[in-house]
């Protein structure tokens, strides 16, 4: 039995294994999306959710060819729950080795979300403002159509996921769009970007 880390000590145990800035405000932007998440669909849990959130590619830059399977150990090894560990990895079904299948809603979102996040993380670099903000549905469908843009986020992942939870993808475009935005609010701007970054 480990334990489920707080959100400090999630981003802490993110922060450890990743040093790129990208990765770790990625691993903060899909914690902050999955509580948001929660909110909805499971308000007494939200420090699990934004754990979950947060440690999901903890692996990804060490280990990029175990990705989903290295994550397992490294969890493991910081003594971190395994209820954690499954839902976390469980978003490389299909496209890693891991052999945990998204079953649950907050596995389901993640899954859908974690892509699609960054898409949308693309796009805002784009944008004049830098903020998801001023963003409207509109332009992320826009966005998505153009497979030339943000090409290592994967449509076929962001539209399966969309529909494991029985959501049109619009439904899912403007639910992770809000929570974004609120996460755009609670950090006073989107982390790793300056109104100074070129597109």
């Amino acid at each position: 039995m480990g334990f489920i880390p707080s959100p400090e000590q999630a981003r802490g145990l993110a922060d450890k294994y990743n040093q790129d800035e990208f990765h770790r405000v990625h691993a903060r932007t899909v914690g902050s999306v999955l509580r948001w998440y929660a909110t909805t669909y499971d308000p007494d849990n939200l420090d699990f959710w934004y754990a979950v959130g947060t440690l999901h590619d903890i692996d990804f830059e060490l280990y990029p060819d175990e990705h989903c399977v290295a994550g397992q150990r490294i969890l493991a090894e910081e003594g971190v729950d395994e209820s954690v560990m499954r839902s976390a990895m469980s978003h490389g079904w299909g496209q890693t080795d891991v052999t945990f299948e998204p079953t649950t809603q907050m596995e389901k979102i993640l899954f859908a979300a974690d892509e699609l996040t960054g898409l949308i993380y693309a796009a805002v670099r784009m944008r004049p403002s830098k903020s998801t903000l001023d963003m409207d549905l509109k332009s992320i469908k826009k966005k998505f159509k153009d497979k030339r843009f943000a090409a290592g986020c994967s449509r076929d992942v962001i539209r399966e996921g969309a529909e494991r939870l029985g959501w049109t993808l619009d439904e899912l475009m403007a639910h992770t769009l809000e929570a974004m935005q609120n996460f755009e609010r609670e950090e006073g701007g989107m982390p790793g970007i300056t109104c100074e970054l070129t597109a």
